[in-house]
């Protein structure tokens, strides 16, 4: 329970926080002041739950650590219930604290009207390879031979350089949860999108993960 707790608190403040940014701020603070939203979120996170669950807020982060062998399957199946739950009520909560003010949530997407116009091939490469490097990043700052106690910091500036290259692409999901939980609220071409905001992810995830499960990046 401490940690499925831990999960889904996490969760919900990774989509508050860096969804919020992007709605209720974004004029103001613009696409590096989300993509410090997100990254301080992250970081905060880090500290505040990382000892209780290890801070994976992401299905395709405890994706990646059941695939290089940090955690069992239960334990994942356990976490991304937290997280996609997580993911929906903090969600719900921007759009109570937003109201009719808010253009949308802060969902992903892609392609004609959405912000920067890219096409399905470059939202795909980005959201693979992109989740296949914070993986790797969380995976080899938190391993046996890290630096105990920088592991947040790593992790939080890595998720913010990602949205600082690729928010006009995706609006940078790397994290299905965080995904799901706007789309699901917003519906219509956010929800008809959103599989590619599991599938992407995934595999983005398993590679990160077998390069742990395979000793390419440890000893």
């Amino acid at each position: 329970m401490k940690t499925f707790m831990a999960e889904f608190v996490g969760t919900l403040t990774l989509v508050l926080f860096g969804c919020g940014a992007a709605v209720l701020g974004g004029e103001h603070v613009g696409q590096l002041g989300i993509a410090l939203a997100f990254g301080f979120a992250i970081v905060a996170m880090a500290y505040g739950i990382g000892p209780i669950s290890g801070c994976h807020v992401n299905p395709a982060v405890s994706l990646g650590a059941f695939i290089a062998r940090r955690i069992s399957a239960q334990t994942m199946v356990t976490y991304w219930i937290a997280q996609f739950l997580g993911a929906l009520v903090g969600a719900g909560l921007l759009l109570v604290i937003a109201g009719g003010t808010a253009h949308g949530l802060g969902q992903n997407g892609w392609g004609p009207g959405y912000l920067g116009g890219y096409g399905l091939a470059s939202a795909a490469t980005f959201e693979v390879v992109m989740t296949a490097l914070f993986v790797t990043v969380i995976l080899g700052a938190t391993g046996k031979a890290s630096s105990p106690g920088f592991a947040g910091l790593a992790i939080g500036i890595t998720l913010a350089a990602i949205h600082i290259v690729g928010i006009q692409i995706t609006g940078v999901s790397v994290n299905p949860a965080r995904s799901f939980g706007p789309a699901v609220l917003v519906g219509g071409q956010a929800l008809s999108q959103l599989w590619l905001f599991f599938v992407a992810p995934a595999v983005g995830a398993v590679i990160g993960g077998l390069l742990f499960r395979l000793k390419l990046l440890e000893d």
